[in-house]
């Protein structure tokens, strides 16, 4: 199976020096979809799902309000990969921008709640604030994330291949360009849970798997500044972003065959 697929990737790397010459060592990069690799970008609110990726799997209509749990276990993640601590409000915005669900914050944001309501029983806030007791929405499903990551140096298998055919081990400069390859891969889980009944209603994996050519490459991707939430600044953080995009979509799926729970009023919008 790793010799189909490392001969799957030479013929990758034989056509893309074919288009821009066996000498040119401009930093390139190509993103498998499926096996790896996608985008998260854009935004979600009131408009619905604003520059989403196109890859991504949505909902007619809500199921049901989600909140985001970390897991407990932590995430593997190495510390000079320089990734955010949790992955998420990643996942927020995409369980938001599918449409499947009403999503509500139990970090930050209810913290924050919870200090307003305080500010305004001791009297510091004004007496007819918007924030009153009993008006905030339970979560009726969690969900919580898994991570694992793992980097490999796929060069000196490739420029082995490549040695045994007679007609590529002798084009100069290739094996030494193949030394640079780099593949970056992931694998990630959700977990959806119904908080009524404890049950784990559904699980999905997914999986990335970016392949690096040349020193510095950069993984081309849509993912940028404040919509990348933090995972857009190198390339392990957006291989793992694209694992969970490959993930939500396989638990949409899943998600769409749930009964709709009774949903809390619509947000008013102008």
């Amino acid at each position: 199976m790793r010799a189909v697929s490392c001969a799957l990737l030479v013929s990758s790397l034989l056509v893309a020096m074919s288009l821009t010459g066996c000498k040119d060592k401009t930093p390139q990069s190509s993103t498998e979809l499926g096996k790896g690799g996608s985008m998260v970008s854009g935004s979600a609110g009131p408009k619905g799902a604003q520059g989403a990726d196109s890859s991504l799997v949505k909902c007619d209509a809500p199921v049901a309000t989600l909140a985001l749990a970390e897991n407990p276990d932590g995430y593997t993640m190495r510390s000079d990969y320089q990734l955010p601590s949790t992955p998420v409000p990643l996942i927020k915005l995409l369980a938001q921008q599918s449409g499947c669900f009403r999503v509500v914050d139990r970090a930050a944001g209810l913290r924050s709640t919870m200090q307003e309501s305080q500010l305004k029983e001791a009297g510091i806030v004004r007496a007819d604030s918007t924030v009153h007791k009993g008006r905030g929405y339970e979560a009726q499903y969690t969900v919580i994330p898994s991570l694992t990551f793992s980097e490999q140096d796929a060069g000196r298998g490739i420029a082995g291949i490549l040695s045994s055919i007679p007609v590529l081990r002798d084009i100069a400069g290739l094996a030494g360009l193949l030394e640079q390859v780099k593949l970056k891969e992931a694998q990630v889980a959700l977990l959806l849970t119904d908080n009524e009944t404890t049950e784990q209603l559904a699980a999905a994996t997914g999986s990335a798997r970016t392949t690096d050519l040349g020193l510095g490459g950069l993984i081309a991707s849509k993912l940028g500044g404040a919509a990348g939430l933090g995972w857009s600044n190198t390339n392990e953080g957006k291989v793992i972003a694209a694992a969970f995009l490959d993930a939500h979509n396989k638990l949409v799926v899943q998600v769409r065959e749930l009964q709709a729970k009774a949903l809390p009023p619509a947000v008013p919008t102008k």
